[in-house]
């Protein structure tokens, strides 16, 4: 049997090098990310049920004012990545600087909207009579928090682009314990109940904002870069994040889509599916720390004007999404069994979930392909036909997913849905990367 030739397989081990030393940590950042909310709940839940009703409420709006802006981060990796395989450093963290600015803009203008609008926010999700003054309280002050938390993104952005993913795990797990700490004293040991709760979070938000802010301006000093906002990169960095907002609302609207349906479903499908959506979002940070990493290292080879390493990254990006997505079916059939009973024990709502989590398991290997297509192209800074496509992939699924209970289809047949889903997007992406349109050299696109 012949052995295939040492450069390829230098060239591989390099590339896994690579992926491996930026995709871990981000995936530390990414999981550390969510247990601020699950420390909130954790402490509020002992003030009474009502507080924990109006915690909830408010955290999914903040979370939601949040993600939508996601762009920040993304747009930002693949801008400051090609200045970094350009060459030129000075000029990839002024375009981070320009990133933190438009964030810190977009932060001011959600204060100004929130504030005043909180009570009506909270009616309009739902909040009941007895929650609502503790959601209007509790979104009242952590909006204070909203700018630090765009700027922990766009500085997020920077970082990646400059290949460091390590700095974001420490931020993110010091920021963990700051939120946990300050919650339990100002809760509890002040007496400030769910505003307590509020202000913890605020404070260690903008703590991690200041230790971003710190190291960014560490770098923009030492390599002459300016602080100063500038309008012209601010409006750049504006346009190469709208289609990616785009393609973000979207996505955001298949999964509202599918909680809507499911709730028409009935009680136990709604609780089934909720305990669905929680394990995708835990694969997905799996399948997302890979994409980061592609953000930042197709930026750099582009950026370098190494067009066939960028294409070798891509091929064997692939070949990682494809195995951890199958592993990660794997563990999701083996440990089904202990995964159901862990979040409910009535055997109607596991009898629900059972055959829609195969279908979860089945599809990994795809959404594997997926999330890495969808590095890649948001590394080759391909915003608008990665919003095209998310559209096309919301008007596909729409009417598929809401003729699910009009033909009596059940939370299988809704998860068959976002399978379908997965798979137009693994298409369309897998598409674009054959093209090679994506593949724009030089320190910007």
């Amino acid at each position: 049997m012949t052995q295939a030739p040492a450069a390829p397989r230098t060239a591989r081990r390099r590339h896994d090098r690579e992926i491996v030393a930026l995709a871990v940590p981000a995936f530390g950042a990414l999981v550390a990310e969510p247990l601020f909310v699950m420390a909130d709940s954790a402490i509020v839940g002992h003030l009474g049920t009502a507080q924990l009703a109006g915690l909830g409420v408010a955290s999914a709006l903040l979370m939601t004012a949040v993600g939508v802006f996601v762009f920040l981060a993304y747009a930002t990796t693949a801008a400051v990545a090609r200045r970094v395989g350009a060459g030129d450093l000075g000029a990839a963290i002024k375009q981070g600087m320009d990133g933190i600015w438009l964030a810190l803009l977009i932060g001011v203008a959600v204060i100004a909207v929130t504030l005043p609008t909180a009570p009506s926010l909270m009616a309009l999700f739902g909040a009941s009579d007895t929650a609502a003054p503790y959601a209007t309280t509790y979104l009242r002050i952590s909006t204070f928090g909203i700018p630090a938390m765009l700027v922990v993104l766009a500085a997020t952005g920077v970082l990646r682009g400059l290949q460091d993913t390590r700095t974001p795990l420490y931020v993110a797990v010091g920021g963990f314990v700051a939120n946990a700490a300050l919650n339990g004293l100002l809760v509890y040991g002040v007496g400030l109940g769910i505003a307590g709760s509020a202000w913890g979070t605020v404070i260690a938000q903008w703590a991690m904002a200041a230790v971003y802010l710190y190291v960014v301006v560490r770098g923009a000093r030492k390599h002459n870069a300016s602080l100063r906002p500038d309008a012209g990169g601010i409006r750049a960095s504006a346009q190469a994040g709208a289609p990616l907002l785009v393609r973000t609302l979207s996505l955001r609207a298949i999964l509202l889509i599918a909680t809507a349906v499911a709730a028409r479903l009935g009680d136990a499908d709604m609780a089934a599916h909720q305990i669905i959506l929680s394990l995708w979002s835990l694969l997905a940070f799996a399948l997302d720390a890979i994409a980061i990493a592609g953000q930042a290292i197709i930026g750099r080879y582009l950026g370098a004007g190494d067009a066939h390493g960028a294409r070798e990254t891509c091929r064997r990006m692939i070949q990682w999404g494809i195995a951890t997505g199958t592993v990660l079916g794997l563990l999701v059939v083996a440990t089904r069994s202990m995964f159901l009973p862990l979040f409910s024990g009535d055997a109607g709502v596991q009898d629900a979930a059972l055959p829609a989590l195969i279908v979860v398991a089945l599809v990994q290997p795809i959404c594997g392909v997926a999330f890495v297509l969808d590095g890649v192209l948001m590394g080759a800074g391909d915003g608008p036909y990665l919003a095209r496509a998310m559209l096309l992939t919301l008007a596909l699924f729409a009417p598929v997913a809401l003729l699910v209970p009009v033909l009596g289809g059940g939370l299988t047949a809704l998860w068959g849905a976002m399978a379908l889903m997965m798979a137009t997007r693994m298409l369309t992406l897998s598409l674009r990367s054959r093209s090679g349109r994506w593949i724009v050299t030089g320190a910007t696109r």
